[in-house]
């Protein structure tokens, strides 16, 4: 059986759990992939923690252990049933880990011999059908708005690792795409008294579905919470005139 090949981008977000915090890691590479109809199986490895956070999050000596134990896991059932990691819950004292295999032949076996290393930690194994990996995309994948602030969160990181000197304000450019003429024209008054300059309002013939686009900029600031709120502001006027924000762009900044 063929094993999945994509280009792994592992990231965090936090959702709550039963009105407790939880803690997310997930490989977003998947998504361009998934769902793999050869792996229709989903196995939880569900650990109880010893020395949890009150919280429930794991504490750092907790975190330790657990990566050594999901890096044993992972290569062990990849290696045996030629699973795919696709992600991490922490929540309520506990650890669930999901793979993605098919014929899950042995997987158990697998799993108690890494568990045997672990032997402070009780764990349970569940194993459910997920042909079309619900729980990958409608749990563990980031929310819309959660994806964004990520997105944002590179850009800020590849813009520092270029030498940006991100306490500079500086123009910051926004792409909006609309359904109708309407939508777009109600959007810009809807941020007319925002700073906004158009710098181009046009239609574009190979656009089905959202031909009006509108380009505009302002001057900003570019620290997370204040491009998160920028970003998500614009992109929920957007989702209000039925329009699709494609996301900004800007210069860098020595």
């Amino acid at each position: 059986m063929q094993q999945t090949h994509h280009e792994s981008d592992w990231e965090f977000h936090f959702r709550s759990i039963d009105n407790k915090p939880g803690s997310i890691a997930v490989d977003l590479g998947l998504a361009k992939v998934a769902p793999l109809s050869e792996q229709p199986n989903l196995v939880q490895v569900s650990v109880k923690m010893v020395d949890p956070r009150p919280d429930g999050l794991s504490s750092l000596q907790e975190t330790i252990v657990l990566q050594s134990l999901e890096d044993d896991l992972e290569e062990v059932l990849r290696t045996t049933c030629q699973a795919t990691y696709a992600g991490r819950l922490t929540s309520n004292g506990h650890r669930k880990i999901y793979f993605y295999m098919g014929e899950p032949n042995g997987y158990a076996e697998s799993v108690q011999r890494v568990m045997q290393n672990y032997n402070g930690h009780a764990y349970t194994l569940k194993l459910v059908k997920d042909k079309d990996w619900s729980r990958y995309f409608n749990f563990l994948y980031p929310e819309p708005e959660q994806l964004q602030s990520i997105q944002n969160r590179k850009v800020l990181e590849e813009l520092e690792k270029n030498g940006d000197d991100l306490s500079k304000e500086r123009q910051v450019d926004h792409w909006v795409y609309f359904k109708t003429e309407a939508d777009r024209t109600a959007f810009v008054e809807s941020i007319a008294n925002e700073n906004y300059t158009v710098i181009t309002s046009d239609y574009l013939e190979a656009s089905e579905d959202y031909p009006f686009r509108l380009h505009i900029s302002r001057t900003d600031k570019l620290d997370q919470l204040n491009i998160d709120r920028t970003v998500l502001h614009l992109r929920r006027l957007a989702l209000k005139h039925h329009g699709d924000y494609d996301g900004w762009e800007t210069s860098l900044e020595v």
